[in-house]
């Protein structure tokens, strides 16, 4: 997996096979790994933003993506997240 700045887009692919290709807004570092705020690409841009995300953890030395299921470790990436998202736009 390559850096990740600005308006990058990833496709990942889920246990059943299926592709889904997101755009991600930021990431951040929490307790030694990397997180990254992603929305599904090409979203509509009157909805409402749907935020999701994603661990980059290693599995055989390879990097791959994970949801993070504890509540408390979602509640703390997020808000870093929604804070590194919203100084980016305040800096445009």
């Amino acid at each position: 997996m390559s850096e990740l700045f600005g308006d990058d887009f990833i496709t990942i692919t889920d246990e059943d096979g299926v592709e889904y290709e997101l755009e991600v807004l930021c990431s951040v570092e929490y307790r030694d790994h990397t997180y990254l705020g992603v929305c599904p690409a090409g979203q509509d841009e009157d909805a409402e933003l749907e935020v999701n995300v994603l661990k980059v953890t290693e599995e055989d030395g390879e990097e791959i993506l994970e949801a993070v299921t504890d509540e408390d470790e979602l509640a703390a990436v997020y808000e870093l997240l929604l804070d590194d998202y919203e100084e980016e736009e305040r800096d445009e």
